[in-house]
């Protein structure tokens, strides 16, 4: 995982849920490097922390929380030219970061048009005018997509642990995690997220019902009109044309009739002179054969006169003036015209695709009332399936309660805070993403025996040595980003300072670790130490330096953190043995 928290180290729900499946290989990423240049009183500064403890101290105002305000400037906040040591040069935050095991953060990249890689390299620059850059990957972006990406690697806090504290999902989490509940959570959440996409269905099948609906009479009303019609294709043409006939049947009759005279009866039949004009051309045909071909077309056109004549006589027949007949075409053309007015269209087949197509938005109703019973029984067995689901992790999370909260209470012993009391409060809510559960920490920093929410009663050290012994009850089974520490052993010392840098290795064994401290209990736990100092430049100005300390002056600055600039032979000793341990 390639998120760091800064002062708060949880896991992001859209990040947490995504790795609950493979929560038992426990991934590393890691700020490789911080880069800062011409910020605040840092000159020029690289931090390199490795995978384990890595222990920032030094003196009081040398430095070690501009580190943190160079990160956040890093992860889009704003800032301005007063973080300018010199003011004609620009400043520059630049971190790089090992992504190759962030999904997560690799899929966003991508969604923002980046390249898929395994390492991302995030750079705000501040010039002296004022003016704001900010890159990834050498690709400018604005400080709201840097704020968007840079989320999933760094999440930044002035006081540790307060806002994941009054994170509603954060309490779930660490139970969760504790009780072995990450198959369960997942069954959980795929029972969930499939029961919400069938009542989102189910919502929006009932809102296009209702839509719907609003018009479903005046359709069901216009269909019934149509249908009423009982209109045949290119009917209203068709009749038109045969009213037209009856009306002109005398003329139509007399017309057919004059055609006929003509070609069979009177002084020179049409027909007959076809015939004697026939006899004459076969008469010499014995003397001009070319007129063979002639006299067989002049055949021809004899027989189609014949055709011809027959359907005369035939139409002449089928042509009848009836009053009735005009009645009835006269009225299915009237239904017919009145029908296209009102719609609007041209013919008769206009009106039957009309037809069809009320029909089908008709149908379309009636299949969404038949998809809406699917989806309610669907919604109805989902819901059985996931209140029993939810039951089985309400009893598990409530089984775990009192146990993780005794194991916090120790370890708060250990850490400096016997008389605090730390407990798990579970109630139930409505069924949602988590279940029936809410899950609140409660605190009770003298035994007065008044819980109250932590976030409201606990101190900034009180709620960073909370956090740090829940962690620690946490690391194994939860996924957890790099941990930051600003000063978490604040108000503490000896013993409750060793069992604080105790686990802190311990959390560092699972989770790279960065911690600012001022104790020398805490320091020797370190696998990496970084000192911060001040230093008189080239220019006469005094800067923020920092170096690796090395196995013989790692001794020595403890000693100096234990005895004073000048440490004895005892504190030497002393830092020794605790760096020994």
């Amino acid at each position: 995982m390639a998120k760091i928290i800064i002062e708060t180290c949880y896991l992001p729900e859209r990040i947490y849920n995504h790795f609950l499946i493979i929560f038992v290989q426990l991934s590393e990423s890691m700020l490789q490097k911080l880069i800062i240049k011409n910020y605040a009183i840092i000159d020029h500064l690289e931090l390199m922390p490795d995978k384990g403890l890595n222990i920032v101290t030094g003196e009081t105002g040398a430095g070690k929380s501009i580190l943190l305000g160079a990160l956040s400037l890093v992860l889009g906040d704003r800032a301005d030219t007063s973080v300018l040591i010199n003011k004609e040069e620009k400043c520059i935050a630049e971190a790089f970061f090992d992504i190759k095991d962030n999904i997560a953060f690799r899929a966003a990249l991508q969604t923002q048009g980046f390249d898929d890689d395994t390492e991302c390299i995030i750079r705000r620059e501040i010039a002296p005018s004022g003016k704001s850059r900010a890159f990834i990957n050498d690709t400018p972006v604005t400080l709201g997509i840097l704020n968007e990406l840079a989320s999933l690697l760094v999440d930044l806090h002035r006081q540790f642990g307060h806002l994941a504290l009054k994170d509603v999902d954060f309490p779930i989490e660490v139970v969760d995690a504790v009780a072995q509940n990450t198959a369960l959570c997942h069954e959980y959440e795929t029972l969930f997220k499939e029961y919400r996409k069938t009542e989102d269905q189910l919502n929006e099948y009932k809102t296009q019902l209702a839509k719907l609906q609003k018009e479903a009479d005046y359709k069901q009303f216009l269909l019934d009109e149509l249908v009423q019609a009982a209109l045949k294709e290119n009917e209203i043409e068709h009749a038109e044309q045969q009213l037209k006939q009856i009306s002109h049947s005398e003329r139509i009759i007399a017309t057919l009739q004059n055609s006929l005279l003509s070609m069979t009866e009177g002084e020179t039949p049409v027909i007959n002179e076809i015939k004697r004009l026939i006899q004459q051309l076969q008469s010499i045909a014995d003397v001009l054969p070319a007129i063979i071909p002639l006299s067989q077309r002049m055949n021809t056109v004899y027989e189609e006169f014949k055709d011809i004549r027959s359907e005369i006589e035939g139409l002449e027949n089928s042509i009848s003036f009836d009053q009735d007949v005009m009645l009835q075409l006269q009225e299915r053309i009237d239904t017919g015209y009145k029908l296209l007015k009102k719609h609007a269209l041209a013919t008769t087949n206009d009106l039957l695709s009309l037809q069809q197509k009320l029909e089908q938005e008709l149908n379309i109703t009636l299949n969404i009332d038949e998809q809406i019973a699917v989806l309610s029984k669907q919604k109805e067995e989902l819901y059985h399936k996931l209140v029993a689901k939810a039951e089985e992790l309400s009893a598990r999370r409530k089984k775990q309660a009192l146990p993780t909260s005794g194991q916090v209470n120790e370890l708060l012993a250990k850490v400096g805070m016997p008389n605090a009391r730390f407990k798990i409060a579970i109630t139930q809510q409505e069924l949602g993403p988590s279940g029936i559960d809410n899950i609140t920490f409660l605190f009770d920093a003298n035994k007065s025996g008044q819980f109250l929410p932590v976030e409201k009663v606990a101190s900034g050290g009180e709620m960073s040595r909370i956090m740090l012994c829940i962690k620690s009850l946490t690391a194994k089974a939860m996924q957890l980003p790099v941990l930051v520490f600003d000063e978490v052993d604040t108000g503490i010392s000896g013993e409750a300072a060793k069992q604080v840098g105790i686990l802190l290795r311990e959390l560092a064994s699972y989770h790279q670790v960065l911690c600012i401290t001022h104790q020398p209990q805490v320091a020797a736990k370190g696998s990496k130490h970084f000192y911060i100092y001040k230093e008189e430049s080239k220019n006469q100005k005094i800067v923020t330096k920092v170096r690796v300390l090395q196995s013989d002056e790692r001794i020595s600055v403890i000693a100096k953190m234990i005895g004073g600039e000048n440490p004895s032979t005892a504190a030497m000793q002393n830092a020794l043995e605790l760096v020994s341990q």
